[in-house]
């Protein structure tokens, strides 16, 4: 995609044409027996971004989007059906060597959604917070990593103190800090944040958010952030994608999508979120379900919910194009994949 020929910020991670493709046929016999073809489910198709350094990209959208599925992808818990992701130049594919990969892998980390899952029970804190320092570090002496996670508990809020406990002890944001910490402790340049906060009250949300957002400033990393809630990411991200169905419908700075959405589904994604400041602006109800992945629709996926569809939205799957028709700042490096947008039916 093209950047702005004003600035050339210093791309860390490149995402493109990623796609995932599962097979969820019944077993075997079944298949047989039943006289059943083999079933597919396209998670992901086609997804394309970038990230500069020290910037903070959001994917938005639904749950069942394939939001998840991408940011399992970009940390290579997942190999892509096709299409490709590289950080700060360097493939995530199996041709990279591997001492090239572990050098690699010790500059990204990720924040899982549930962190009542995603620690272990049986581990005091400070093993949780300084496995990643002895998987990367093997030659770090033992009293340089116990400084290290004193550190790092300090850093995210929690005490010193705090690292003889266990899991269990702490609440569901105290646990979220330490899944941070951990995250922390390889000294990454790049942290996938998966819902990080959706598993938490909302008074607890608003501190996990700003102590992410402190630690970006003071640390200059670079973040993806998953979610479900544009609200979440509203003063988190610089650059927010939209996806819907496993594909990306629009792409733009923060400020210029929610000053004025241009895709239909995002439009009803803001429309979903409360308006307290009361302004009385027109907004449309949420229409319709998500249809099968399996089996999705002809053409545009979200046709079937679009107020603007029209027959080529029905049958033609549009591109992801850039806005040419805007040219103000704040809509560069724009992109919609919309007929109606295109055609300027909206």
């Amino acid at each position: 995609m093209a950047k702005s020929p004003h600035s050339e910020p210093e791309i860390l991670v490149d995402v493109r044409g990623l796609r995932r493709v599962f097979d969820v046929s019944k077993p075997w016999l079944s298949r047989v027996i039943e006289r059943l073809p083999k079933a597919f489910l396209t998670a992901v198709d086609d997804i394309s971004f970038t990230i500069p350094k020290g910037e903070t990209f959001a994917l938005v959208g639904e749950s069942g989007s394939g939001k998840s599925t991408v940011a399992k992808m970009v940390v290579g818990l997942l190999n892509p059906t096709a299409g490709f992701v590289s950080i700060d130049g360097v493939s995530m594919g199996k041709e990279t060597p591997v001492a090239e990969m572990r050098q690699l892998r010790r500059r990204f980390q990720m924040i899982f959604q549930d962190p009542y899952a995603s620690l272990n029970p049986r581990w005091r804190v400070e093993k949780i917070i300084s496995e990643p320092i002895r998987a990367f570090q093997p030659e770090v002496k033992d009293a340089e990593v116990t400084e290290k996670v004193d550190e790092l508990l300090t850093l995210v809020g929690l005490s010193p103190e705090d690292g003889v406990k266990f899991p269990h002890e702490f609440s569901g944001g105290q646990r979220q800090r330490i899944c941070i910490a951990r995250a922390l402790s390889s000294n990454p340049e790049f942290i996938v944040c998966d819902e990080p906060t959706s598993a938490l009250d909302v008074s607890v949300q608003a501190q996990i958010l700003n102590l992410m957002k402190d630690l970006q400033d003071e640390l200059g990393l670079t973040f993806l952030f998953i979610s479900h809630d544009l609200s979440v990411v509203r003063h988190m991200a610089t650059n927010i994608g939209v996806m819907y169905l496993g594909r990306l419908a629009e792409i733009a700075p923060s400020k210029a999508l929610f000053k004025a959405p241009k895709h239909p589904y995002t439009q009803m994604l803001l429309d979903a979120i409360p308006d307290l400041e009361m302004t009385g602006r027109p907004r449309k109800p949420v229409k319709g379900e998500i249809p099968n992945p399996i089996n999705p629709p002809p053409g545009c996926f979200f046709n079937p919910r679009c107020p603007y569809a029209n027959d080529r939205c029905r049958n033609e799957a549009p591109e992801m194009l850039p806005l040419t028709q805007e040219k103000d700042a704040e809509n560069i490096d724009r992109f919609v994949a919309c007929h109606a947008v295109q055609e300027q039916r909206i």
